[in-house]
């Protein structure tokens, strides 16, 4: 009987907190491959994937900075190169430029392949360790069977970055088709607005507080997620304003929550929050169009959502009709958005509904992470010197 098809993912951080990795190991895992996951998880953090026979997730506690954590990291590499010696997998699905030196030692292994996916483009290197991070993934990119990227832009600089002639594929950060619930039923006393992911001021700007105490008692904001390294205490200064203006009651923190309780969360809502700085120094933040699966996860839940107006949000999001501009750092612009759907419930209803039927279509993870799913099941003999020709796809 022919041995299953094994890969091993892995990250140097919490996979847990990625949907692509979900949705793509749970595509793979219900197609017969053996799937592990190789991360590591700080204590008391709720992000994790749903169980599935054929996914196993190990983790190592994360540490924190300092000599310590570089010690951790050696150890997590040894550890990694441990699991791939004893489990001998077929492919290993490198996705963060941490672990770019150990994926790519794994390249030259002769019995094994490896995919590179890059959530976020690395910025300028800090110091020594950030360089070498650097020259390990412009290596890995020449190296690897092929790599994936979640936006466009991202990716056309990556092959300028690196060089590479591998494979590229760009693939939007999409919810699986299992994520799109039936149709809204009628709105509720209370309209939600929602807004999940990390909690930091250029995601979740003061300014949507102070544009709820410019709306309707029977508008609230609900916010899933988390507090980054970069902004302790956000969440505090929300909290804060809120009452400052005497809406205290009216903001919801829920906190972080694993996917399988985000959704629902999404579906007990009414108005999703998708807003960027106009005017972004941050090269990801300037291309998040596919690359942030909020919109994505709103519309699969039947809710319009506020964008900011930006050039490609609105080619993508606010022509097709799924969802509104405003200015994030006016909180009469934002008010005003919200207030037209709040003063017509038919066209907010069909807004969402009109996205969710997209997402049905076309714009889940099942579709966008096909072509990668074939050249996995390919498994080609390694090229012994050339490299292929390169393959681009989007959705």
């Amino acid at each position: 009987m022919a041995r299953s098809k094994h890969i091993i993912y892995i990250q140097y951080t919490n996979p847990g907190g990625y949907p692509p990795l979900e949705h793509s190991s749970r595509i793979l895992a219900d197609a017969g491959w053996q799937v592990l996951f190789l991360g590591t998880r700080a204590p008391g953090d709720p992000l994790r994937f749903p169980p599935h026979p054929n996914i196993s997730v190990r983790y190592l506690s994360f540490w924190p900075g300092g000599w310590r954590q570089k010690l951790h990291y050696l150890y997590y590499c040894l550890w990694v190169l441990s699991r791939v010696v004893a489990w001998r997998p077929h492919w290993i699905y490198a996705s963060d430029t941490l672990v770019s030196p150990a994926a790519l030692v794994f390249s030259y292994f002769p019995w094994l392949r490896v995919l590179y996916h890059e959530h976020d483009s690395p910025g300028a290197p800090a110091g020594a360790f950030q360089r070498t991070l650097l020259r390990a993934r412009t290596h890995l990119a020449r190296r690897a069977d092929c790599c994936v990227l979640p936006n466009r832009t991202r990716l056309e600089r990556f092959l300028t970055e690196t060089g590479t002639l591998r494979d590229l594929f760009c693939v939007w950060n999409c919810p699986a088709v299992q994520d799109a619930g039936q149709p809204r039923g009628p709105a509720n006393r209370m309209l939600y607005l929602l807004y999940h992911g990390s909690i930091v001021p250029e995601r979740l700007p003061i300014t949507i507080v102070r544009a709820l105490a410019a709306l309707p008692d029977t508008v609230a904001l609900r916010v899933i997620g988390y507090e980054t390294i970069g902004s302790p205490g956000y969440i505090a200064m929300l909290r804060k304003e809120a009452n400052r203006l005497g809406v205290g009651a009216r903001l919801e923190v829920v906190g972080a929550v694993p996917r399988a309780d985000l959704m629902p969360w999404c579906r007990r809502s009414d108005i999703g929050l998708s807003l960027l700085p106009l005017e972004a120094w941050d090269a990801n933040q300037r291309t998040m169009t596919g690359a942030s699966n909020k919109p994505f996860d709103y519309l699969a839940c039947g809710l319009p959502f506020l964008m900011s107006d930006l050039p490609d949000w609105h080619v993508m999001y606010g022509e097709p009709g799924y969802g509104l501009a405003c200015d994030p750092r006016d909180p009469q612009s934002i008010a005003c958005a919200i207030r037209g759907l709040l003063e017509n419930p038919d066209l907010m209803r069909s807004m969402g509904e009109k996205g969710r039927q997209r997402i049905l279509a076309d714009w889940n993870y099942e579709t966008a992470f096909e072509p990668v799913r074939r050249r996995l099941e390919a498994l080609p003999a390694r090229a012994a010197a050339a490299y292929p020709v390169p393959t681009r796809t989007e959705p």
